[in-house]
């Protein structure tokens, strides 16, 4: 399902984005393409995170779509568009091809499986929940859309998102409505920067900390520290995990 719908708003700009290339990051961060800007501080149209399946028994939540996901939902998304699928078909197609695209999908699938969550799933690894099992699990940003400063991937660090009013209030309310359509489903933040994010929202009583995996480090390349992070945690979230699944 939609849980918001600006993607009537962009189409004209996406069915004009460049063909069979790799669209450049000037070509990506275009005025027709921006939605808000705040100081340095400038978020951009994409349309993969404005899909939600409700029905999902894990939700993956990272801070903001970087580029790479942001290039590749739009070209899913154009593709749709061309086919003539309806809006929540395109924004569907764009989140199962760019949720966690590229190396920080594959790290974060290894990590997954090697806390055996693919058993608790009843799966064969966790690629498949990318795949064939798309039903399963439910990817998002506290950041929905692509946020960027000075034409750099947002962090989640500078400016802090917590005490950032535009980022602070944007988190918070995004992840609040999608949260409120699901079934208390096992909840995985990436890195610290997402979990203190949760961690107000199960202070203010908003969330059940018992859902929510901590511990779980930001899988990307950049996060140098993430095998040492993930292996000081490993045997808690498997724990965790094997409880959920009564095994």
């Amino acid at each position: 399902m939609l849980i918001s719908s600006h993607l009537n708003k962009y189409k004209q700009t996406i069915l004009e984005l460049p063909e069979d290339k790799m669209l450049s990051k000037a070509e990506l961060l275009a005025s027709d393409l921006l939605m808000k800007r705040s100081g340095l501080l400038e978020m951009y149209y994409a349309p993969h995170n404005e899909y939600v399946n409700p029905a999902a028994k894990v939700v993956i939540i990272g801070i903001t779509p970087g580029w790479t996901q942001m290039r590749i939902a739009l070209q899913a998304a154009k593709a749709g568009l061309k086919t003539g699928l309806s809006d929540e078909a395109v924004c569907r197609l764009a989140k199962e091809a760019a949720g966690f695209a590229g190396t920080m999908r594959t790290h974060l699938i290894d990590m997954l499986d090697a806390l055996e969550l693919h058993r608790y799933l009843g799966t064969g690894s966790c690629g498949d929940l990318f795949q064939d099992q798309h039903e399963l699990l439910h990817t998002t940003s506290l950041l929905r859309f692509p946020v960027f400063v000075a034409g750099n991937n947002y962090n989640g660090t500078h400016p802090s998102l917590l005490t950032n009013p535009f980022l602070n209030q944007t988190a918070l309310r995004s992840l609040q409505d999608e949260l409120s359509l699901m079934n208390q489903p096992l909840i995985i933040p990436l890195g610290k920067n997402v979990e203190q994010v949760l961690q107000r929202l199960v202070a203010d009583g908003m969330l059940d900390a018992r859902d929510c995996l901590w511990g779980f480090p930001h899988p990307s390349g950049a996060n140098g520290h993430r095998h040492k992070q993930f292996a000081s945690q490993q045997e808690s979230m498997r724990n965790k995990i094997r409880a959920l699944s009564g095994k």
